[in-house]
């Protein structure tokens, strides 16, 4: 999926279409002192064993997201890019 690195777009904020610079969307870091990354680590450590051994099911096809900035406010809106797809999204330079 090809798509352009600057798109018009209706910003939420300044509460109008403007110019939107297109970056890919990434996952950020998870923090270490969540309660879940606890209790995860509570759970594998010594002999239980059952907390890695789950089942892990594998989408065929992810839901493409890419970011889009507004280049009058600066504020950042995620967008999904149609439904499931099997292409990655590659942003034009």
């Amino acid at each position: 999926m090809k798509i352009e690195n600057q798109i018009m777009a209706y910003c939420p904020y300044c509460n109008k279409h403007t110019l939107h610079k297109v970056t890919n969307y990434g996952k950020g870091t998870a923090r270490g002192q969540s309660i879940g990354t606890r209790r995860h680590n509570r759970a594998i450590k010594g002999y239980t064993g059952s907390a890695e051994l789950r089942l892990i099911v594998k989408k065929l096809a992810k839901k493409q997201k890419i970011m889009l900035k507004c280049t009058v406010c600066g504020k950042s809106v995620e967008r999904v890019m149609g439904d499931r797809s099997k292409k990655k999204i590659e942003i034009k330079r």
